[in-house]
């Protein structure tokens, strides 16, 4: 004699995120866009990036020198892409309310947000240029927005309505517990 099979209960969708988590989503992708413009930007002064390497390498050649800084260039400009490319798979992680992925965004938005300050504090007080650390008014404007968007978008995701809309997306995608007569 067999056992009745168990009936497989279909899952119940998953909620859609509130608008607040796809705002944050969102403005998390323009925190890692606005960042790779930065980033963009100071790659775009090749002849600092020369002298730089030239001041630490001072042996080098000319020809040494073009071919360091198209390396440094190139290698750049794909970990540019790539930062951008797991900033949009945590944000989209997050939208679908995985809770690891808005943590995770958080701390990498929070370190972001610290530097950021430290860095404006360096500026204004003088003390990066003592050290010969030359600090433009557009990595410090680059700065100044890529902060506020990450603090708007950690706000956005903590708010108690969306903080509601993570709990019911783990409750929703737990796998039911076995039942013990296997019904």
């Amino acid at each position: 004699m067999s056992s009745p099979r168990p009936v497989a209960r279909p899952k119940p969708p998953r909620p859609t995120p509130p608008k607040l988590v796809d705002l944050a989503r969102w403005l998390f992708i323009a925190s890692a866009v606005i960042g790779m413009g930065r980033f963009l930007f100071q790659l775009s002064d090749r002849e600092m990036l020369i002298r730089e390497l030239r001041a630490q390498q001072p042996g080098l050649g000319q020809d040494e020198l073009d071919a360091a800084a198209t390396g440094g260039i190139v290698f750049g400009l794909l970990l540019a892409a790539g930062l951008v490319l797991v900033y949009t798979l945590l944000a989209n992680r997050m939208a679908s309310g995985r809770n690891w992925a808005r943590i995770l965004l958080t701390v990498l938005a929070g370190a972001g947000i610290f530097f950021g300050v430290v860095r404006l504090i360096a500026a204004a007080s003088g003390f990066a240029a003592a050290f010969g650390l030359v600090v433009s008014g557009v990595d410090l404007a680059f700065g100044v927005v890529t902060m506020l968007v990450d603090a708007v978008a950690v706000a956005l995701v903590y708010q108690p309505s969306v903080s509601g809309y993570f709990r019911s997306v783990r409750s929703v995608s737990a796998d039911q517990p076995p039942v013990a007569n296997g019904l």
